[in-house]
């Protein structure tokens, strides 16, 4: 290869890779169904399916329109599952990779980061870009894990996917911060009441009044929402501090919130969600000091391990993603709670391909975002293979 063309290739084929990164965090990667005789094809063609994104588990079941079958919307196949697996003692699906979730928009950043530091041949500008990117990243990632609303730089659909596995409907536009009925109001409308002057009812000055509010952001409803939903836990007793609306708090409770919604057993429960607290703060700090030797490392002149690990680390993704994948499906079929309706024996979930639980079907297989990891990691492969022909 013409040397004069090579940073030219390299350069083209990182920005498909950076490209393909993105896009991995906008599809879904993989996806399960379950089928069975009580959910009939006509009105579940899919099955009871979900897909797996890297923020979030979502709805997989779509809209069924026929003559015979009359939905206004489709089901919603993420409660149902849950609703299916809670009588074998099986955890919520929401309970499972709650770091991974919470911390991938940070992770994603990290491998574009890494890709891109890559393809930058001067030491001294690989230096320059992994100092000023690793900083902003850090900063991110502080910012919203730790700090007062830090919620509003997380992700739109991270914070959908949390309220929807609360059992609640995310789409609802209805939130109590929109309702505008408070106790100056009803005082107001008792003294004109008094005073004789005509006194427009509640609802309808309601309506009027938040017909003349701005619209409001749908990031911005999600928090408010959850809010809402974590302000009624705090002024039950359920939890001890006020909302402050930041990552690593809203994270503890929602775990404990879905692992308590069928199984409410604190004895259990309470240590699952310290061992998740401690788990936030170390993954914080050991990707701060993996950002930390990469930039030390990584950087220097010679091409040491640190620095292939650059490529090596991204292009491994898919193998990254089936581990956890796998160890979460152990976990479930392995954190069986005594109080399920029927009693199992632990079991290894299907990672790939067809199983069989009782009278159901299930079905595990990689979607569209899968197929995009692995055409990246051929990418970063051709990559690594023209830098190490450089260095021969």
């Amino acid at each position: 290869m013409n040397d004069a063309k090579r940073p030219l290739l390299i350069a083209s084929l990182s920005a498909a890779s950076v490209f393909l990164l993105i896009a991995v965090y906008f599809v879904p990667i993989w996806w399960v169904a379950l089928t069975a005789p009580n959910y009939p094809e006509a009105a579940f063609p899919d099955g009871v399916r979900i897909n797996f994104h890297m923020n979030g588990v979502f709805n997989g079941c779509s809209l069924v329109v026929k003559d015979e079958i009359i939905e206004v919307e489709a089901l919603d196949c993420v409660h149902e599952m849950d609703t299916i697996n809670h009588y074998v003692g099986m955890y919520p699906i929401a309970a499972g990779g709650p770091i991974e979730r919470g911390f991938s928009p940070f992770l994603i950043t990290l491998l574009i980061i890494m890709v891109i530091a890559f393809a930058i041949s001067d030491p001294k500008k690989r230096m320059m870009f992994l100092a000023v990117t690793f900083a902003i990243n850090a900063g991110w990632m502080g910012l919203t894990i730790y700090t007062d609303d830090g919620l509003n730089y997380q992700n739109e659909g991270y914070l959908y996917a949390l309220m929807n596995q609360l059992d609640q409907d995310a789409n609802d536009k209805t939130i109590s911060s929109n309702k505008i009925v408070d106790s100056d109001r009803a005082l107001r409308q008792l003294r004109d009441s008094l005073a004789g002057k005509e006194v427009e009812s509640m609802d309808d000055e309601a309506d009027s009044a938040a017909e003349q509010q701005p619209a409001i952001a749908e990031k911005q409803r999600l928090i408010l929402a959850l809010k809402d939903t974590y302000d009624n836990d705090y002024h039950n007793g359920r939890v001890t501090e006020e909302w402050s609306a930041n990552g690593y708090q809203l994270m503890a409770w929602h775990y404990g919130k879905v692992l308590g919604r069928y199984f409410n057993n604190p004895d259990e429960i309470q240590p699952m969600v310290k061992a998740l607290r401690i788990a936030t703060h170390v993954v914080f700090i050991g990707l701060i000091g993996a950002m930390l030797l990469l930039l030390i490392m990584g950087a220097r002149a010679k091409r040491n391990l640190v620095f292939w690990l650059l490529v090596l680390v991204p292009m491994a993704l898919p193998v990254f993603f089936i581990i956890d994948y796998a160890s979460w499906l152990w976990w479930y079929g392995h954190t069986l709670n005594d109080m399920g309706a029927f009693a199992v024996k632990p079991f290894m979930p299907t990672v790939f391909g067809e199983g069989k639980v009782a009278q159901f079907a299930t079905f595990s297989y990689p979607s569209i975002g899968f197929g995009l990891m692995m055409l990246n990691s051929i990418i970063l492969a051709a990559i690594a293979l023209i830098r190490r022909k450089e260095s021969l």
